[in-house]
């Protein structure tokens, strides 16, 4: 404890102090030492580790200490000792790594945990492989109900389905084994739709039927539905699935929040939430049940909601910085996977088709309008080069008529997936955040190129080195539950650009590559960024919030080969261990 001593003029004599005073004086002096002391008593101490803390000033560290939840001193063991009390709790890392609480920087909160309760599909690797596993959970379920699932993905099944059209498998396997249940399952992207007929039939879907703008349902020669429903055609289906319970909203929660301890996540960027969500995760705060941090994009697909929060405002770090809710999230287009991504050019495996806006840019120009008048962020999902350029017109456009609010807007394009090369400066230029998912590029880059052709994949597809040379921040993340929330997967894409199975041996265009270091920042620091947080999350420096992720070993020094092998030991939020592996 260092001692300051006051200069001679504030200096004052024994007989100038009434002796009434001195004994008050002396009465309270101990207990003024005595709290100044308990002030730098540590509730819990980290070391024994390495700790790469993101601070540019003091980039690792020994140790840590924390007290009420955020970060009392960062340093040496040593340097410690003074802060050790009798009830200070003791964290051996025993030579495992600690970094700031990684955030998933763009995901479905709620999805994840429904994802768990439904037909899990990402796996699957044959159309007949899905067929089979629906006609399992027919057998397990009463005729009438529906059988939901998610993640199936035709370009990634081999051999490919018999017959297709317009590059989906058609209904007719599925419907055969399923006559009596309404099936609904729902493409890894979430972009796309696959129904027997039993569901189509509750729905009223005929040769007849039609979609307009920002949808399509796919027919055969015939005219006949094949059983897909591309982007906002889904929800000629989805809106004949019985809606969840309160109930089923709190478990999907409990399963979400499980899943991102388990995977060190201790922050999450929900893209896209409305009423129903919102009102769990207030429920959850108030049941103590949200044991990670949200920040929380309005969907703008209610418009109602929309206007109900032009008029309250932004809500900042509701419950202990558990709950932000201070952006909105747009949907210029579909996904690549599904060809609804929308292009400037057409898809080279469906000629003719640039895929499409989901939609107006009126639309998107009306909400980006009111979202700065009103004081919020704005992020637009854009996967194609035509949606990319639109949405950044848009944005410009904004920025132009109102430079004052727009001056550290923060506004992001999510996913940023395929950019015309004429756009890319534009990003670091405008001050937009590419809020892009390292682990699309493992999963989506072997047939990608069958979409775009090798000139547009080279040129302008996942592109994150090229966006940060010219000056932009980039948000990571996985999108769950398009794909599993997994940082590490995430950061080894980022850093090898291979796929999940190592190829190929130099990365998919690897000039585009991330240092081991920037794939960390683009976890921590720069999403927390992204969502105006890096006052107080994002890296380990005092004062800040005792979030971290404990690995299994050292993710910046490890050889390549064994990133994938990387475990999660614990995830601390608030400066409690909220997850500890077995």
């Amino acid at each position: 404890m260092s001692v300051t001593f006051a200069p001679s003029y504030f200096k004052i004599s024994k007989e100038d102090i009434p002796v009434k005073s001195l004994k008050v004086f002396f009465l309270i002096f101990p207990s003024i030492i005595f709290f100044s002391c308990e002030t730098n008593i540590a509730d819990l101490i980290i070391q024994n580790g390495m700790v790469y803390t993101v601070d540019e000033f003091k980039p690792t560290a020994e140790a840590v200490a924390v007290k009420n939840g955020k970060i009392l001193a960062v340093g040496t063991v040593n340097s410690m000792r003074s802060l050790i009390g009798d009830n200070t709790k003791m964290l051996d890392l025993k030579g495992a790594t600690m970094v700031p609480g990684l955030i998933e920087g763009h995901g479905h909160f709620m999805g994840v945990g429904y994802a768990k309760m439904r037909l899990d599909l990402l796996p699957v690797s044959s159309y007949d492989e899905l067929v089979d596993m629906v006609a399992v959970a027919v057998k397990e379920t009463e005729p009438g109900e529906w059988i939901l699932g998610r993640g199936w993905h035709q370009s990634k099944w081999s051999p490919a389905p018999s017959p297709v059209v317009k590059g989906f498998q058609t209904h007719q396997k599925l419907s055969e084994i399923s006559p009596d249940n309404p099936v609904w399952l729902t493409h890894a992207s979430g972009h796309a739709g696959f129904a027997n007929a039993e569901a189509m039939k509750i729905a009223g879907v005929t040769a007849e039927s039609e979609f307009g703008f920002g949808g399509e349902i796919i027919k055969d020669l015939q005219g006949n539905p094949t059983g897909i429903f591309n982007e906002r055609a889904q929800g000629l289906i989805n809106r004949h699935v019985p809606e969840q319970s309160d109930g089923n909203n709190d478990k999907a929660l409990k399963l979400a929040v499980q899943a991102c301890l388990e995977n060190g996540i201790t922050s999450f960027q929900d893209a896209g939430s409305g009423r129903s969500s919102i009102a769990t995760y207030r429920k959850a705060i108030q049941n103590n049940n949200l044991k990670i941090r949200l920040y929380v994009m309005l969907t703008s697909q209610d418009t109602e909601l929309l206007q109900d929060w032009y008029r309250t405002g932004p809500e900042i770090g509701t419950g202990n910085d558990y709950l932000t809710i201070r952006s909105i999230k747009l949907n210029a287009d579909g996904a690549l996977g599904s060809r609804g991504a929308w292009l400037l050019e057409e898809y080279i495996d469906r000629p003719g088709h640039f895929g499409m806006a989901t939609q107006s840019m009126e639309y998107v120009y009306d909400v980006a309008t009111n979202g700065l008048n009103n004081g919020f962020q704005v992020n637009t999902h854009a996967i194609g080069d035509r949606a990319n350029r639109e949405v950044l017109d848009q944005y410009e456009k904004v920025f132009n008529q109102n430079p004052d609010k727009a001056e550290d807007h923060r506004w992001r394009i999510e996913h940023a997936q395929h950019i015309d090369p004429a756009d890319i400066p534009r990003f670091g230029q405008m001050g937009v955040i590419p809020s892009m998912q390292a682990i699309h590029l493992s999963s989506d880059r072997p047939w990608a190129i069958n979409r775009l052709g090798s000139k547009r994949i080279v040129d302008g597809a996942y592109v994150w080195r090229d966006l940060m040379d010219t000056g932009a921040i980039l948000v990571n993340g996985t999108d769950a539950p398009v794909e599993r929330i997994d940082p590490i997967a995430s950061i080894y894409a980022s850093v090898t650009r291979r796929t999940l199975s190592g190829i190929p041996k130099n990365g998919y265009e690897p000039k585009q590559k991330m240092t081991r270091l920037e794939a960390l920042k683009s976890y921590t620091i720069n999403a927390a960024f992204g969502a105006f947080e890096e006052n107080i999350k994002g890296s380990i420096e005092v004062g800040k919030y005792a979030d971290f992720t404990v690995l299994s070993q050292n993710i910046i020094t490890a050889p390549e080969n064994s990133l994938l092998d990387t475990k999660i030991l614990y995830t601390i939020v608030n400066g409690e261990i909220v997850y500890q592996a077995k």
